[in-house]
């Protein structure tokens, strides 16, 4: 008798242990379950849930919230996702439809922004909220973005088709995130034929209202990239702020002529110079030395310091990063053989080198840094709905770029760039700002990329920012420089 007592004392704890685990292991699936796609059900409970709010870094300016629209016959209040900012902050936030889905990080934060996410106290408190009939809340995410230098950067680049990004470079975080054209996301649902009509007169063809040029967009970065090449050649230890170079207006590469930046009068002609004056005057021909010297493999090396050829690790969607490197037939192009590259002009970022602005901003902020870049991140913190902090970003290093030596000596050359060089339009008074420019010839005549990649203050970096625009008649120090000087204005009052 007593053994068969036993026997059946362990199988009812057997069973006991089995459904234990069997709900836990639903409790941790649900949200994997209730994100499939082909879920009849999926769009319903949406709808039912109050989504979480998405704010600016001071955490009241709503990008992004919900409003009740009507009641269901069984008392359910349903919610329409809405963007008050309009379009100000619409890259990085991105919309929540029924119509077109999720971009953003309305799509990435999905899980958290509807009470999904695989957190012990979310899921017991929404399943606690699930039987007693009650409403179930999201999570609130609270930005990095500064909404006013945002609204100064979106205003800077009205008009035109380009970006601008802004970071501090010790953290990481993301200030500022500023695309155009832009959208209004209220439009996406119901009305997106008045996006695209909206963006018919953009300088840029396609418009493309709904790419994010910040991550997405693929610009040629032309002398911006002589930080990258700089940064090897000091680095090798072969090549000094102070070694000199003559430069007699071009270098020749494989029998012909590869000339400086053109003028009124023709060609620069700089003569001999210093490498730290060549950055400064931003000389082609001494660039397309050192190209030379250290051949494309050392510099694409280099180049995958700083993140060439990875998506920078920031909470988006993937398909919302694009790459930067060389490109070939539209695909990213390592070559094997390092004679497929020109050296030369890669050197001062013209071959098939196409990168985005957020990537080119990463480089500034590993100058600012030391060497060291921070892991980028768009999100400060995530809330549950009775304000405890269930998620907080912290500092985080993604790549040691260069040297500290390196970064010490690129920060003078990049500071004597916008004291008497090409970037002076960017000058603050009282504010030490180093940069560089960028112009880079897309094959059309007229319609150059133009580049300003910069800190501030040099020697105390407080904000590293990259702006990008495209079909310029102008020059990086010309078009980009300003912008970049009002955005850095912006975040340092």
């Amino acid at each position: 008798m007593n053994v068969q007592v036993r026997r059946l004392f362990f199988v009812l704890v057997g069973l006991f242990v089995s459904l234990v685990l069997m709900t836990t292991y639903w409790l941790w699936k649900a949200p994997d379950l209730e994100a499939r796609q082909g879920n009849p059900q999926l769009i319903v409970q949406q709808l039912t849930i109050d989504r979480g709010s998405i704010f600016a870094s001071d955490g009241k300016t709503a990008f992004a919230r919900n409003r009740k629209v009507k009641k269901e016959q069984l008392g359910r209040t349903w919610y329409i996702r809405t963007y008050p900012t309009d379009e100000l902050a619409s890259r990085p936030v991105g919309y929540s439809t029924i119509e077109r889905s999720r971009t953003g990080l309305e799509s990435s934060l999905n899980d958290y922004l509807t009470g999904s996410n695989a957190n012990l106290d979310t899921l017991l408190n929404n399943t606690l909220d699930k039987l007693r009939g009650i409403t179930q809340r999201g999570n609130d995410v609270i930005t990095t973005i500064d909404a006013q230098a945002q609204r100064s950067a979106q205003d800077a680049l009205a008009g035109k088709c380009g970006a601008a990004v802004a970071l501090d470079p010790k953290t990481g975080k993301v200030l500022v995130w500023a695309s155009q054209p832009s959208y209004d996301p209220n439009l996406v649902e119901g009305h997106f034929n008045q996006i695209q009509a909206q963006a018919a007169g953009a300088p840029c063809t396609p418009a493309a209202p709904l790419l994010d040029r910040v991550s997405q967009g693929l610009f040629i970065p032309g002398s911006t990239f002589k930080v990258v090449t700089a940064a090897a050649a000091l680095d090798s230890g072969k090549v000094t702020p102070s070694t000199t170079f003559d430069d007699p207006g071009y270098c020749v590469e494989y029998g012909k002529k590869v000339f400086n930046y053109a003028d009124q009068s023709g060609p620069e002609v700089f003569g001999t110079v210093t490498f730290a004056e060549a950055l400064q005057h931003s000389i082609n021909a001494v660039f397309c030395e050192i190209g030379k010297r250290f051949g494309a493999r050392a510099i694409l090396d280099q180049a995958k310091k700083f993140g060439f050829y990875e998506k920078p690790p920031i909470e988006l969607p993937s398909n919302e990063i694009s790459t930067s490197g060389l490109y070939k037939n539209g695909r990213l192009y390592d070559p094997s053989d390092p004679n497929a590259v020109d050296p030369g002009r890669l050197a001062f970022g013209q071959e098939r080198l196409q990168v985005t602005p957020l990537q080119m901003a990463l480089v500034a902020a590993a100058v600012a840094n030391g060497g060291t870049i921070m892991q980028p991140t768009l999100v400060d913190r995530i809330v549950d709905p009775d304000g405890k902090v269930i998620r907080q970003s912290n500092p985080d290093t993604w790549k040691e770029a260069m040297k500290p030596e390196t970064a010490a000596e690129l920060t003078a050359m990049m500071t004597a760039v916008v004291q008497s060089g090409t970037g002076v339009a960017a000058q603050i008074p009282g504010v030490q700002v180093a940069g560089k420019t960028g112009t880079a010839e897309t094959g059309r005549s007229g319609e150059n990329d133009t580049w300003f990649i910069s800190f501030a203050p040099a020697q105390d970096p407080q904000v590293a920012v990259a702006v990008a625009l495209s079909n310029q008649n102008g020059t990086g120090g010309s078009t980009a420089a300003p912008i970049a000087k009002g955005i850095i204005e912006a975040l340092l009052r």
